[in-house]
């Protein structure tokens, strides 16, 4: 799998995506993160990538040229399965959409600033808009380092336990069950005692029961879709 961040702050996903689980799957060659900052796209000296709303409306807008010439580059080079715009109105980020978007070869994900992008971005060149919330960020870095994360560690032998990603929460719209490690007493605290029971087919269930009344406790809206 091959990701291209374009952003105005590279600076800003450097240090992430060098650590833990993206950087292990990055040495072990099983996904290609690259971040490009989009001012290396401008033609204007002052690599300017925003300028004034028509209309009027306050702040500042993404240009749509450096953003084209961006994407375009990156197009010439191999096909995308998508290209992706981090925004507050798109479609909503699960888990569902990250096992779909971890089967993809290659992604462009464009990260917005100022007040938005040049509307004909998201009309020509957006494949696939998407929110991790429903609320609004200094930009969209840390959505696309959200996205990234999930979806590199569903690549196979992204994590040591590829079983381990099968049973996150989210992933059958369920919470995950409760976990614990020893001592199996701490404090007078003690580990649930059908885990120490070595019955795997009962623990199983427990850990369904578990994970299925958390679900109706926490996010019972899981349930209704």
């Amino acid at each position: 799998m091959r990701i291209d961040i374009i952003t105005v702050l590279p600076e800003m996903l450097t240090s992430p995506l060098s650590c833990s689980i993206l950087r292990r799957a990055q040495d072990k060659g099983l996904v290609e993160i690259n971040v490009h900052n989009l001012r290396d796209y401008t033609t204007n000296k002052h690599r300017k990538v925003d300028d004034y709303p028509f209309g009027g409306e306050a702040g500042m807008v993404m240009q749509i040229e450096p953003i084209d010439r961006a994407i375009s580059a990156l197009k010439a080079e191999r096909d995308y399965d998508e290209v992706i715009f981090t925004s507050p109105d798109g479609e909503k980020f699960d888990q569902p959409m990250a096992n779909s978007l971890s089967l993809a070869e290659n992604l462009i994900i464009l990260c917005g600033h100022y007040k938005g992008i040049d509307y004909r971005i998201r009309e020509h060149l957006i494949t696939k808009e998407i929110s991790v919330g429903d609320y609004v960020l200094t930009g969209g870095e840390l959505p696309a380092l959200a996205i990234t994360d999930a979806i590199v560690r569903l690549i196979p032998g992204a994590i040591g336990d590829e079983q381990s990603a099968l049973s996150d929460s989210f992933q059958d719209n369920l919470l995950a069950p409760p976990v614990y490690s020893r001592p199996a007493e701490y404090k007078g605290w003690r580990v649930p005692d059908i885990l120490l029971s070595g019955h795997q087919a009962r623990i199983d269930q427990w850990r369904y029961d578990q994970a299925l009344e958390r679900t109706r406790r926490l996010r019972p809206d899981l349930l209704q879709e």
